[in-house]
């Protein structure tokens, strides 16, 4: 998800919030500093862009040769190679134009930071020069204590959320959405894909969500209750493929 859920988002955050309250916090890394375990999550989505640096032009060194689909600054973006759903080669892109061969983030789960950052400065991930201080602790601070089981939300065979109910997510996105993308999904105009297709990878759309747009104003939803997502993402599912 781009920056098409950017003020529809807005809406949601404040409203959501105001509905549920503190009750309504996401037991995930609830001790952490949530603010930056989103940006963390972003930087894994596309460091580049939350720190306004170059885009690479080159093909990462690590990435293998086998897949010639990707190239440039899409193959130094850790979601290309350890994915959406945090599982790499074991997950979603164990097919597909974005298969490397390469193991998830998931491993490295409750992991020291120390140990993380040690691991993205490496002669592997070649990032050592590329970010600072801050951006290494809130990237590690994400991989360690900022994950979510995928497979808890998602039905890996049908792509569909689980549990997710439509009938509140329609409330949700006709009262806090619709006013930017329409009822059907199919605004703004230059977006490229309809909500309902982009729905066809559901993973990047809890994280986007949960975790907002780099360089964008799309809010992150990751301290509110993870049903909000679950049920808006049961509605998008419902909205046409097509414009």
């Amino acid at each position: 998800m781009i920056r098409d859920f950017a003020n529809s988002l807005i809406f949601a955050a404040v409203s959501a919030g105001l509905i549920f309250g503190a009750a309504a916090m996401s037991p995930v890394s609830s001790e952490e500093d949530q603010g930056a375990i989103v940006r963390g999550a972003q930087l894994y989505d596309k460091w580049f862009a939350v720190i306004k640096a170059e885009k690479p032009k080159e093909n990462h060194p690590a990435w293998p040769a086998s897949n010639t689909k990707k190239k440039g600054n899409t193959t130094w973006r850790c979601k290309s190679c350890h994915g959406w759903d945090y599982q790499g080669k074991d997950g979603a892109y164990s097919s597909g134009s974005y298969l490397t061969g390469i193991k998830g983030i998931n491993g490295m789960a409750g992991a020291e930071l120390g140990k993380i950052m040690a691991v993205l400065k490496d002669d592997t991930h070649k990032l050592a020069d590329k970010m600072d201080e801050r951006d290494f602790k809130d990237l590690a601070l994400f991989v360690s204590k900022g994950q979510i089981d995928m497979n808890k939300y998602i039905d890996r065979a049908t792509k569909a959320p689980k549990g997710g109910d439509k009938a509140r997510g329609v409330q949700y996105f006709n009262t806090m959405c619709a006013q930017c993308h329409a009822k059907d999904g199919s605004l703004p105009k230059d977006m490229d894909k309809t909500l309902g297709k982009q729905m066809g990878n559901p993973w990047e759309v809890m994280h986007k969500i949960l975790n907002g747009q780099p360089a964008e104003e799309m809010p992150a939803l990751r301290a509110l209750d993870t049903q909000i997502t679950l049920d808006l993402m049961a509605h998008l599912s419902t909205l046409p493929k097509e414009k």
